[in-house]
């Protein structure tokens, strides 16, 4: 059978936008910024709106990164992570897995009331006391996730947080050996990132994360942790290994 070769000149302007952006990132070497924005545009013939349009899809895949007032960075697809969500574990396991370096940045441990949405989610009452840890973890030199930890009081305390504490609420539980863990019920959904969430992570606000929510069980049923976590796609790259139904 003969395989039509594809007609380019069929091409609509943007896939062609995005055929010569996908050549000036391969020609671009890892950790090299390219050009300013209004210059590349200027380049390319297009304005800045249909730029910045195009160059999501490469920064989904993981191969750009757009820091606020800094500029575009081409990025070493090699420090990506791949992993599968049959079983549970912590970026910081999985980047050290692959011999990625990681480290904490921002931290921010609150304790706050609960109200009746998360006391009805916690399964506690209303304005009774739980802890919140907020987090950046960053891997390969580059903010790579913003975590968020809610958990149920007696669980941990603020002095468990204090010394040794390199973001992962999940290994210092399973460290600890209490409570006995037993299974995580996750979400997956594409989130916009507010504001807040953007500015800690260097990326630009409203630019799309991919955030699981899950909620941590342990052996006696018990749920003790809602966790939100915010990752940049592309780097995060989640796979499910699935049977075929009968």
């Amino acid at each position: 059978m003969n395989h039509q070769q594809p007609n380019f000149d069929n091409l609509s302007l943007f896939q062609k936008l995005q055929q010569e952006l996908a050549r000036i990132i391969e020609e671009t070497p890892a950790g090299e910024r390219l050009q300013s924005e209004p210059e590349l545009a200027s380049s390319l013939g297009v304005s800045r709106a249909t730029l910045r349009e195009a160059m999501r899809s490469f920064e989904g895949q993981g191969l750009i990164r757009r820091r606020q007032g800094v500029g575009t960075f081409v990025l070493d697809h090699q420090q990506n992570i791949e992993t599968g969500l049959e079983v549970l574990e912590s970026i910081e396991t999985q980047a050290r897995r692959i011999g990625l370096d990681v480290k904490m940045g921002y931290l921010d441990i609150n304790k706050i009331k609960s109200d009746v949405e998360l006391a009805k989610k916690l399964g506690i009452n209303e304005n009774e006391e739980a802890i919140r840890i907020s987090r950046v973890i960053w891997v390969a030199e580059r903010p790579a996730a913003f975590l968020v930890d809610t958990l149920i009081p007696g669980i941990l305390e603020e002095k468990d947080l204090s010394d040794g504490f390199t973001g992962s609420v999940l290994d210092l539980i399973i460290k600890r050996g209490k409570p006995e863990l037993s299974h995580s019920k996750t979400e997956v959904i594409a989130s916009p990132a507010p504001s807040d969430i953007a500015k800690k992570m260097q990326i630009q606000r409203g630019d799309v994360l991919l955030k699981l929510d899950a909620l941590l069980f342990d052996k006696t049923g018990r749920m003790i942790d809602y966790s939100q976590s915010y990752f940049i796609p592309g780097f995060m790259k989640f796979e499910v290994i699935r049977s075929i139904g009968k």
